[in-house]
């Protein structure tokens, strides 16, 4: 695995296998500013610097908290920066994930994303399919955003959270950029919609790469054959699953997310972590494929 591999995004650009998700910018739970708003805008600098060119986020990030420090640490952004958001949620006062799935509130989230990321266009924009009332398809819904993009408002239409079903009700409506769904060490249950979109050319963007940070699941970064293949290598276990992951597809687009420089410099070198064939077979093994851990959002 070399530093310089790419994957395309059809309809928008080839981008380095390796992003940034930004979601842990934002303050504890995702919510609020964070504590060391100098901070961030640093990690996002440094992101750009070690050669990052796909950034993903979203408008319900804080809420907007996070697309604001990307707007003011970036713009203007450098020339072939990817940014891409997710729509279909909104956060209420607890910090609860909730659908919002209407077309015109689709749209709606659109032009906010756009206002905050200070774009004109947006080069990828996630549907996180959670319908908020009866009578509303995936179709209605994706159909919303492809007016968008023959208004050149956006470049690419990807999906997240989604079933393989949906995932294919979708590209009866329109061509996919990307899916990005949960996907780990320990939790595999998209499996079968990992390997079917890699089938038909379509990137796979595993969120939680390094599991989640509302559940338990230490095993994915910490458990002990992670830490004893990192000792073979003398690398960090973060990067661990992270370069099983980028050997488990050649579809699989990382963003891994951090608030932390020095983790941030972690992650990005996973690229250059070189498995040996009996370690990807022992990490295969570490539980079935298409088992599940319990997961948030």
């Amino acid at each position: 695995m070399t530093i310089n591999e790419v994957l395309d995004l059809p309809g928008v650009r080839p981008v380095r296998r390796t992003g940034f998700g930004a979601m842990q910018l934002a303050g504890p739970g995702v919510l609020g500013p964070p504590a060391d708003p100098d901070g961030a805008k640093a990690v996002l600098r440094r992101a750009v610097e070690l050669g990052v060119d796909h950034i993903d986020t979203s408008d319900f990030y804080g809420p907007w908290t996070v697309n604001e420090l990307i707007a003011e640490s970036l713009h203007p952004y450098p020339e072939g920066l990817v940014l891409a958001t997710k729509i279909g949620a909104y956060r209420d006062r607890q910090g609860a994930f909730l659908p919002l799935g209407h077309p015109d509130a689709l749209k709606a989230q659109v032009h906010d994303n756009l206002r905050r990321l200070r774009v004109d266009v947006l080069d990828l924009v996630y549907l996180r399919h959670t319908v908020d009332r009866p009578g509303i398809t995936v179709q209605d819904q994706l159909g919303a955003l492809v007016e968008l993009r023959e208004e050149g408002l956006l470049r690419g239409i990807g999906l997240s959270n989604v079933t393989l079903e949906q995932f294919e009700q979708a590209r009866e409506v329109t061509p996919l950029a990307a899916v990005q769904n949960a996907y780990n060490l320990l939790d595999r249950g998209c499996a079968d919609l990992l390997d079917h979109a890699a089938g038909l050319g379509v990137p796979f963007a595993p969120f939680f790469p390094l599991g989640s940070a509302f559940v338990a699941d230490s095993g994915v970064r910490g458990g002990e054959l992670v830490r004893s293949i990192a000792r073979r290598h003398e690398i960090e276990p973060t990067q661990v699953p992270l370069a099983w992951l980028l050997r488990r597809s050649p579809a699989v687009l990382l963003i891994p997310g951090t608030s932390s420089i020095e983790h941030l410099e972690s992650n990005c070198s996973a690229e250059r972590v070189e498995l040996a064939d009996s370690e990807i077979a022992e990490l295969d093994a570490l539980v079935a494929e298409g088992q599940a851990v319990e997961r948030a959002g």
